[in-house]
C-alpha cells in the first residue's frame, strides 16, 4: 500500500469482488509517492525514446512501485547486459534496464529497448548465469521484435474495441472484439516465448554463461508461485488462455532440450557464492514504504497505523491496496485511502455514490479509538458488504468488508477487525522493519531445518527456504556452500 494514494477509481458499482481482486493484484495502475527510478543498468547510450515510451515507462513504475536503487546490483546488471549484447544476432542495439521495486517474480521487455526485472526475480535468482538467462530471453523479444508486434496488436485490438463500441453503438461487440483479439495475441506470444527461450538460451552461453541457467530459474519460477499461490489462495496469475507465458513444466523442458545444444564437455562454474554475497541486504516481500504484513496484522510504520484482519483471512499488499480472502473467495475485504475534503462529512461522503445499493437506514456515525468514522451496509445480488469510513491524518481510510453468506457472526467478525485500526507510536513504527536476504555460508552440521529455523518467517519455514534457494525436495546441503535466510 503505497504511502499516499490518489485517484483511486471511484466505486460507481457494487463490484463482484474476485474480479476485482484479479484486476487489482494483476497490477492496476495507481500514482505512488516517494519513489525513485532506478539508474540506467548499463553504460550504453540508450536509445531516444518517444513521448509515448516514456509515458509507458512511467505507467510501468507505478504499476510496480517504482525503481529500486542498489549500486551493486546496478554494476551486475551493467556486466551482464553488456556480456549479452555482445554475444546477440544485434550488437548494434541499445538497452535501458530498470530494477522495479516490487517482489514480484517479473521481467518484461518493450520494443524500444527498455528491459525491466523486479528486485523479487532478482532474490529468487541464485547465480548469475541464472539472472542472464531471463534477460537474455528479454532481449531476445527484442530482436525477434515480438515486442513490437505484441504492442501493436494491442493497438489494433483497442482501436477496433473503440469503433465497435462508439461508431457501431455496440459496447458488447467491442468488448466481445477486444477479448477475441487478446486470445488471439496471448496464444501467439506462447509461440513466441519457446522461440525467446531458444535465442535467449544461445546468447547467454555464447557470453560464457552455463546454459542451464534457464532451466534451473524457471523451476525456481514455478516452485515459487506454487508457495505463494498455496500462501495467499489469492490467484495472482491470469487466465491460463491469457497468459503470454506456457505452462511452466513445459518451458523448463525446452530450455533443457536448448541447453544441451550449447554445454560443452566440462561444467561451467557458478559463481553463487558472488551472486549471493551481491544479494545480502536485499528487501524481500514488501516495501518499507508500503507496510508489511504479519500473520493477519497489517502496519504502516510511515502513515503510523495497524489494523487486524479478521481471523482466518490471509491478506496480500498491493500498491492500490490491501485484500484480504476467506473461505476460497466466499469473504473478502478491500482497504484502500483517499484525500477528500475535511469540511465533507463521512456520514455524506459514504452516501454521495462511491458504492451503490447503500443501505440509508444503516449509516451510523462513530468513533474507532477516538477517530472519526462511520459505517453502512450494501448488498447485491450475490454480495453483503460492511463498509467503513475512517477518517486519519487527514485522510479517508475505505473499508469494504464482503462475504457471500451474511450472518451475525461474519458482521461481527468485521466490526471487530475494524477495532483493531489505531494509530501507532514512534516507538512502535520504529521497530517494524522489513525482511532481507542475507546471505550464509553452510557449517558441518548445518540442516534445511536448522538454517530455516533463523529465518524471520512462521509460515511453512522450510519449504519457503527451500524455493528462496531453489533446492528440490532431494536436494541437500553441503559445507562450504552459500545460501540465503530471511531476516529482518
Amino acid at each position: 500500500m503505497a504511502t499516499k494514494l490518489t485517484n483511486v477509481w471511484k466505486w460507481t458499482r457494487v463490484f463482484a469482488f474476485p474480479t476485482l481482486l484479479a484486476c487489482a493484484l494483476a497490477a492496476c495502475t495507481g500514482q505512488l509517492a516517494d519513489k525513485r527510478q532506478a539508474a540506467p543498468a548499463n553504460d550504453q547510450k540508450p536509445a531516444a525514446l518517444s513521448p509515448e515510451s516514456e509515458r509507458e515507462h512511467a505507467r510501468i513504475l507505478a504499476a510496480y512501485g517504482g525503481g529500486y536503487e542498489q549500486p551493486q546490483l546496478e554494476a551486475l546488471l551493467a556486466q551482464t547486459v553488456g556480456r549479452l549484447v555482445t554475444a546477440s544476432e544485434r550488437p548494434d542495439l541499445n538497452y535501458k534496464v530498470t530494477i522495479l521495486n516490487s517482489p514480484a517474480v517479473n521481467a518484461f521487455a518493450l520494443s524500444s529497448g527498455r528491459l525491466y526485472v523486479t528486485r523479487g526475480l532478482i532474490g529468487l535468482a541464485n547465480d548469475s548465469s541464472e539472472l542472464a538467462s531471463v534477460l537474455s530471453h528479454e532481449m531476445a523479444h527484442v530482436i525477434a521484435r515480438h515486442a513490437a508486434f505484441r504492442e501493436d496488436q494491442a493497438r489494433q485490438a483497442v482501436i477496433f474495441s473503440r469503433v465497435a463500441s462508439d461508431l457501431l453503438g455496440d459496447p458488447q461487440l467491442g468488448a466481445l472484439a477486444l477479448a477475441r483479439s487478446r486470445i488471439a495475441l496471448a496464444s501467439f506470444s506462447r509461440a513466441q516465448e519457446f522461440e525467446a527461450d531458444g535465442i535467449g538460451v544461445g546468447i547467454s552461453a555464447r557470453a560464457g554463461f552455463d546454459p542451464y541457467g534457464a532451466q534451473r530459474f524457471l523451476t525456481s519460477m514455478g516452485l515459487n508461485s506454487q508457495f505463494k499461490s498455496r500462501n495467499t489462495r489469492i490467484d495472482q496469475r491470469p487466465p491460463d488462455f491469457l497468459s503470454s507465458h506456457p505452462a511452466t513444466p513445459d518451458r523448463v523442458a525446452n530450455a533443457r532440450a536448448n541447453a544441451r545444444q550449447y554445454a560443452g564437455p566440462g561444467a561451467i562454474k557458478r559463481d553463487k557464492s558472488q551472486y549471493l554475497t551481491l544479494l545480502d541486504g536485499l528487501v524481500y516481500g514488501e516495501d518499507p514504504n508500503e507496510g508489511f504484513i504479519r500473520g493477519r496484522r497489517f502496519i504502516h510504520p510511515k502513515l503510523g497505523f495497524t489494523f487486524t484482519a479478521p481471523d482466518g483471512f490471509l491478506i496480500d499488499n498491493t500498491a492500490q491496496a490491501i485484500f484480504g480472502v476467506k473461505d476460497g473467495g466466499a469473504q473478502a475485504f478491500r482497504l484502500d485511502v483517499v484525500r477528500e475534503p475535511t469540511e465533507q462529512a463521512l456520514a455524506e461522503y459514504i452516501n454521495s455514490g462511491w458504492i451503490e445499493n447503500i443501505d440509508r437506514d444503516s449509516i451510523l456515525e462513530n468513533e474507532i479509538n477516538g477517530l472519526q468514522a462511520v459505517t453502512a451496509t450494501a448488498r447485491n445480488t450475490e454480495w453483503t458488504f460492511r463498509l467503513y469510513l475512517v477518517r486519519f491524518n487527514g485522510d479517508v481510510y475505505r473499508f469494504i468488508f464482503a462475504t457471500k453468506y451474511p450472518s451475525e457472526a461474519t458482521d461481527r467478525a468485521f466490526r471487530e477487525s475494524i477495532g483493531t485500526f489505531r494509530r501507532i507510536s514512534p516507538a512502535e513504527a520504529a521497530l517494524a522493519k522489513p525482511q532481507r536476504i542475507k546471505a550464509v555460508k553452510v557449517i558441518a552440521g548445518s540442516t534445511i531445518e536448522k538454517l530455516a529455523r533463523r529465518m524471520a518467517i512462521s509460515d511453512r519455514p522450510v519449504e519457503h527456504f527451500r524455493v528462496l534457494n531453489g533446492l528440490g525436495p532431494g536436494d541437500k546441503l553441503k559445507p562450504g556452500d552459500m545460501v540465503k535466510i530471511l531476516v529482518e
